[in-house]
């Protein structure tokens, strides 16, 4: 039993990267006004530390879904897993050539396609699909930006959110 109320536990734990890189941007001013050229120059980096942590957790922050749709998502050792009522599959990161946000029957979804053409639908209110944040940062090229902008754009019609570039060809 907790003594604080179900909605504000949520809205914490939603906020919680950006409480911490708050605290951290606090520490940094806090041991910047200790005095001297050291402890200036080691608080103003602490402080860096904590804007970046809080641009990023803002970020994350608004890519998380509600968990209404159907399915689930999970990342097993650079691998993406959706499971889902009707459809489903698996994408390895390294086979990943596009990511696509489009409308689908359970609102908006990622279209995962590989080299090989197949493709993997994620609707973005799965139930786990917030790791596709972490698993998005780690293609080559890809404007973590773009991504949380396309989220909160408009739903008309499909967007590329990334492509991977053509690899040169062998001789």
């Amino acid at each position: 039993m907790s003594i604080l109320r179900p909605e504000v536990v949520e809205t914490l734990t939603r906020w919680r990267e950006v409480l911490v890189a708050g605290g951290v941007v606090a520490l940094g001013v806090w041991v910047a006004s200790f005095g001297g050229p050291f402890y200036f120059g080691l608080g103003v980096l602490i402080l860096l530390v904590g804007v970046a942590l809080g641009v990023n957790g803002l970020r994350r922050m608004r890519f998380v879904g509600s968990g209404q749709a159907p399915g689930l998502v999970q990342m097993i050792e650079g691998q993406i897993a959706y499971f889902g009522p009707e459809s489903g599959g698996f994408v390895a990161l390294g086979d990943l050539d596009e990511v696509r946000l489009e409308s689908c029957a359970d609102g908006r979804c990622w279209m995962l396609v590989t080299r090989e053409g197949e493709l993997v639908e994620i609707p973005v209110a799965a139930r786990g699909a917030d790791i596709l944040y972490d698993a998005f940062a780690t293609l080559p090229g890809i404007d973590m930006g773009a991504l949380v902008a396309a989220l909160e754009g408009a739903t008309e019609g499909p967007r590329v959110v990334w492509r991977r570039r053509a690899r040169p060809a062998l001789t």
